[in-house]
């Protein structure tokens, strides 16, 4: 009898131990709940890297624990007006970052090739790819801008209720301080929700790109939490849901892309443009040596008419 009861007793506590030993900010992270609660992301088949689950997980070792579930087929993901004309998108999606020992990015990232490119604080690409002696330098990222687009509501939003909402959400869910919330603004018609996330250009210990990444995740059902709550905003008595996110990041330093970054569409209407002017100068060209041409003709012909009219003349003489 007494077997049975230490059998059930230490079923009950490993159950109390698993319970208790989670990584709530990180539902990829394994925990060892045998002695103390150790927790790791999967890296690589030999590495596993320590986690601090108390706060969110540095945005550098989610997408190296996200590529290594991507090349085993445990996961996969969604590949991703301007607030300035510097600010741009993550066109690039996902890779094998190379993260400091705090989670930061390197800012040169070469995903393991020859081919390199410089990467701001949220590890976004801002220059064109080169060779592994590309020169980068260190860019924070001090301003998000969230494009967001509602789900059908029932009544008409407060834009000024709205704002509280989205602050509110921010910092509960992913422990965002209200005041880097600088300004949102709403398109009932268009039911869009502009989000500007701000710093100090200075601050270099907020991660806003961290934040908005859980955000991203959690828009798209891909929450990173173990808990799968998705992104909802409480406005008044109504729950408001997203069903589309945008991001654009701002550095305090301008991206250094060039030519090589336009699309395919862009370049084709450059090259036809250019035809139509240089066709359109041809065009000119030839018609003006036409005229010339013609006028060259008539004079010749009216020096030739002069000549035979003076050779009649003496003739007649």
């Amino acid at each position: 009898m007494m077997k049975v009861l230490i059998a059930l007793l230490v079923v009950v506590l490993v159950d109390v131990v698993a319970s208790w030993c989670t990584c709530n900010t990180m539902k990829w992270a394994r925990c060892d709940g045998d002695t103390s609660c150790q927790c790791t992301l999967q890296f690589s088949n030999v590495y596993k890297q320590p986690t601090d689950c108390a706060k969110l997980v540095p945005k550098c070792f989610i997408m190296k624990a996200e590529m290594y579930r991507v090349r085993n087929n445990l996961s996969t993901r969604l590949i991703g007006g301007k607030p300035v004309e510097t600010a741009f998108v993550d066109n690039d999606g996902i890779y094998d970052p190379e993260c400091e020992n705090d989670g930061k990015f390197k800012a040169v990232q070469c995903n393991g090739t020859e081919v390199c490119w410089c990467v701001n604080s949220a590890g976004v690409r801002r220059s064109d790819k080169g060779d592994k002696n590309i020169k980068c330098e260190h860019a924070e990222t001090y301003w998000v801008r969230l494009e967001l687009k509602h789900k059908d509501v029932t009544a008409a939003l407060d834009a000024t209720k709205l704002k509280i909402g989205i602050q509110n959400a921010l910092l509960e869910r992913y422990e965002l301080d209200k005041k880097f919330v600088s300004e949102v603004k709403y398109d009932k018609d268009g039911r869009l929700i502009v989000v500007d996330v701000k710093k100090p250009m200075e601050d270099r210990t907020t991660d806003l790109a961290l934040t908005t990444y859980y955000m991203e995740k959690d828009v798209k059902v891909l929450p990173l939490f173990v808990n799968p709550q998705i992104f909802e905003v409480n406005v008044e008595e109504s729950k408001v849901y997203m069903e589309n996110i945008l991001v654009y990041y701002v550095d305090d330093k301008a991206p250094t892309f060039t030519m090589q970054r336009l699309t395919a569409g862009i370049i084709a209407f450059f090259v036809v443009v250019s035809l139509i002017v240089l066709i359109g100068v041809l065009v000119l060209f030839t018609w003006r040596w036409k005229a010339n041409y013609s006028k060259a003709q008539a004079r010749k012909m009216d020096t030739m008419s002069y000549c035979l009219i003076a050779m009649n003349d003496v003739s007649c003489n």
